[in-house]
């Protein structure tokens, strides 16, 4: 039990083994749909006979290997306050630049640590249809437990790639990938921007935004307008913005005019 602690908690553990800890039935559900290889089930003993049985079943009929825990002994292990019966230990699932085949849309994340919006910004990546989310810099560790609760099992449903920033500009270079920045200010709208292109939609830190290099080494710089008197939008947000237009955009693609939606 103290080594999924330390897998919750560590994330050169995490790393150095290539496992990660999911907790709760909707992300053990996304995981066994999404094929991701298991190493083992925990379920408290409070809910092994109750509504989530069926999954239980479905993962011993996957060939997962499933552990019986007392309920103190669950609440122990688990990361959050109120435990919902289940987590599971399973291999994370890391892509790499150069398994990317036809690229349409990169979300980067460049020194974003709020796990919080980073699981909103893979989700929303993955409702927009973006090929991969990349995450460069300090970024938080997207299989961080409340990175992977933030979103909603979509970390199993498209590719998470992280790298440097200098192969992240390699690969665009090499592809023929427009660099967008996406500014608090002084930008473009998105909307004059021919984001139906291949496109890596860059979101900076959330204290100081992009640094001066990675504005540097794009060709583009958007900024989201807005009607109030908010000084700027949250992260998570701008990502999930960005990440559709360039989907609304995509859609609408034809010899004329992008049509946008922002």
């Amino acid at each position: 039990m103290r080594r999924l602690r330390r897998l919750a908690n560590k994330r050169a553990l995490r790393w150095s083994e290539g496992v990660c800890v999911i907790e709760g039935p909707d992300l053990v559900e996304s995981a066994l749909e999404s094929g991701v290889e298991f190493e083992a089930l925990y379920v408290s003993t409070d809910v092994a006979e109750g509504s989530r049985s069926p999954l239980v079943t479905r993962c011993l009929n996957a060939g997962v290997r499933v552990f019986a825990l007392q309920p103190a002994v669950f609440s122990r292990v688990a990361d959050t306050k109120t435990p919902q019966g289940l987590l599971a230990t399973v291999r994370m699932p890391v892509a790499t630049l150069a398994a990317l085949e036809r690229v349409t849309t990169l979300i980067v994340l460049c020194d974003v640590q709020d796990p919080g919006n980073a699981g909103t910004i893979i989700r929303s990546g993955d409702a927009a249809g973006v090929s991969a989310v990349v995450l460069c810099g300090q970024s938080v560790d997207p299989f961080n437990p409340k990175t992977l609760r933030a979103s909603a099992g979509s970390v199993f449903h498209l590719p998470l790639v992280v790298c440097a920033f200098d192969d992240l500009v390699a690969f665009c270079a090499e592809r023929k990938i427009q660099m967008v920045a996406s500014l608090a200010r002084h930008g473009l709208s998105p909307r004059e921007v021919d984001l139906a292109r291949a496109s890596a939609l860059l979101i900076g830190n959330e204290a100081t935004g992009l640094a001066h290099e990675q504005i540097e080494a794009c060709s583009l710089r958007v900024t989201i307008p807005m009607a109030g008197a908010a000084e700027s939008l949250n992260a998570g947000v701008a990502g999930a913005l960005l990440a559709f237009e360039a989907l609304y955009q995509r859609q609408g693609a034809s010899d004329i005019a992008p049509r946008s939606s922002l």
